[in-house]
């Protein structure tokens, strides 16, 4: 137990967790969410984000394993997730629906594309790999778990933040972060498509 606190430093928690909630961007999702959310007979928080913190840590301890085991590398991974991440950017910009919702299965919604790859995406899972070569996995795990607890506060208070926007507002931040989304698609792509 004293060699586990002795590896706990503050600073890299809140470095990791700093980290990976720029990469995440649940805020950024907001809209994202608040749509899919709106086909959805059965929206679950508490479901999205044991989903998204199983990924995580299980990407961080076998993931490369996991990806090497299927035959896949960490760049085709990425580029997988970035094209689901296309395919919603399109859908916020241009109105229209590709990703449907079975109302009597909602749970998959609530799943894909909310837990995956939205939340736990391509690159937060690659990021996660990447901070284990640097940190220790007890700060990893702290920072995984502060974040967690963002993203069930923030996904449940997607309706105080849709009744505060309005139809409207909602709409116009809808199709800004639409361009957003499909902007970090693209740099996925292009980055793991030409990795330096």
């Amino acid at each position: 137990m004293e060699d586990i606190l002795k590896e706990i430093k503050i600073a890299d928690i809140i470095t990791i967790s700093a980290t990976l909630f720029a990469i995440i961007d649940v805020l950024g999702n907001v809209p994202v969410i608040i749509k899919l959310k709106a086909d959805m007979t059965d929206f679950k928080p508490g479901q999205i984000t044991f989903f998204a913190g199983g990924l995580m840590i299980a990407f961080l301890f076998a993931g490369e394993s996991i990806l090497k085991a299927l035959g896949l590398d960490i760049n085709s991974f990425a580029i997988a997730g970035a094209i689901v991440i296309f395919l919603i950017a399109m859908e916020m910009i241009l109105g229209v629906k590709i990703f449907k919702v079975d109302p009597d299965n909602s749970k998959s919604g609530n799943l894909i594309p909310i837990g995956f790859p939205l939340l736990a995406g391509a690159g937060t899972l690659t990021i996660l790999i990447s901070l284990r070569s640097i940190y220790s996995i007890y700060n990893i795990l702290i920072s995984v778990a502060i974040n967690l607890i963002l993203i069930y506060i923030i996904l449940r208070s997607t309706k105080w933040i849709e009744k505060r926007l309005g139809k409207s507002g909602l709409l116009a931040i809808e199709k800004f972060f639409g361009i957003i989304t499909l902007a970090l698609a693209i740099k996925i792509i292009r980055t793991n498509f030409f990795p330096s």
